[in-house]
């Protein structure tokens, strides 16, 4: 699938193509703490197909507690996470953020990842209250 979307300022705007079937939600600690969230929603992109088109990326790379080398990207200016791809031989996986995505609606996670980290309250969210803006005051 051919996407494109950009961070939450506008800094960086990119295209690529992705694989819907590898959608998914990865509940690791490291994505709890680098989205400021429960957990990430990624998608893989296909055979390096990322093509930066405005802005230039700011990277972090983290070491996993597998020792695994993570490349984190984010816009310099916002701090809007873009993607992440390991790092030297092996399969690198590239994993692009969900959210930044201008066709996102049409994704849908397709598994979970790293579930024995996942948040308790992410198993069901069903029964809490929804609003379709901002709640009334209280």
């Amino acid at each position: 699938m051919d996407i494109d979307g950009s961070c939450l300022c506008g800094h960086i705007a990119y295209r690529a193509t992705i694989d819907p079937a590898l959608c998914a939600i990865c509940h690791c600690t490291d994505c709890q703490v680098n989205s400021a969230s429960a957990y990430g929603v990624v998608v893989h992109i296909v055979d390096d197909s990322f093509e930066l088109l405005r802005g230039e990326l700011k990277t972090y790379v983290k070491t996993a507690d597998s020792g695994t080398k993570r490349a984190l990207t984010f816009c310099p200016e916002c701090g809007t996470r873009i993607h992440a791809k390991t790092v030297g031989e092996g399969s690198p996986f590239w994993g692009l953020r969900a959210g930044t995505i201008r066709q996102r609606q049409e994704l849908t996670p397709k598994f979970q990842v790293f579930r024995r980290s996942a948040l308790p309250w992410t198993d069901d969210l069903r029964d809490l209250p929804g609003f379709d803006g901002m709640p009334p005051a209280r």
